[in-house]
């Protein structure tokens, strides 16, 4: 199979079962979807077995993604991450909804806004840079409560109560966080 065909061309054959398709989106985005579990998860087998996991629900419910959005990848790692998230809860046991097809279709499998623009793995992988230096320009404290909202999945009144602050500080802190990460992406991207 071409590997150089379009995500959505990609996820449209993996609906029709092409499995070559699968192994294709698998050569592409595992690699960064690893690495997003592993973020997450630690554990190296168990991060396998999620990534594991995730390609079969792909594989199983990839007509669940909208093909009219166009953007495959944050689909993928919103996917990877709420995957991951919920293992983590499981283990914790925070979650003891049994897993089942409506779990999977209201918690693990994505539901993106239109609002979410269209990207491509080129384009993300040529913007990593200035997305690694915006964050790590946010103070220390910004950058914990933005770790603690996206790879440990907790809420603003969980990390309230974990770093033992005031709800309205968490909301406070990353709001200012994202905006301070928007203002020195679109500075950059005016350069």
């Amino acid at each position: 199979m071409d590997i150089e065909l379009p995500d959505i061309e990609l996820i449209q054959r993996i609906t029709n079962r092409d499995s070559k398709a699968l192994e294709s989106l698998y050569d592409r985005y595992s690699p960064v979807l690893y690495t997003l579990v592993k973020r997450i998860v630690v554990d190296k087998e168990k991060s396998e077995e999620i990534l594991a996991d995730i390609f079969v629900i792909i594989w199983q419910r990839g007509s669940m993604f909208d093909v009219n959005l166009g953007n495959l990848y944050s689909w993928l790692i919103n996917l990877s991450r709420n995957k991951a998230l919920d293992f983590i809860r499981r283990e914790k046991s925070l979650i003891t909804d049994e897993y089942n097809d409506e779990y999977e279709s209201t918690v693990i499998l994505p539901n993106l806004s239109t609002l979410i623009p269209s990207n491509n793995l080129d384009e993300i992988f040529s913007n990593r840079e200035k997305i690694y230096s915006a964050f790590h320009s946010l103070t220390d404290a910004q950058q914990y409560v933005l770790s603690l909202a996206y790879y440990d999945g907790l809420s603003e009144s969980e990390i309230a109560a974990k770093l033992n602050i005031p709800l309205l500080t968490v909301k406070s802190k990353i709001r200012v966080a994202l905006n301070s990460v928007k203002e020195i992406l679109a500075k950059e991207d005016n350069q």
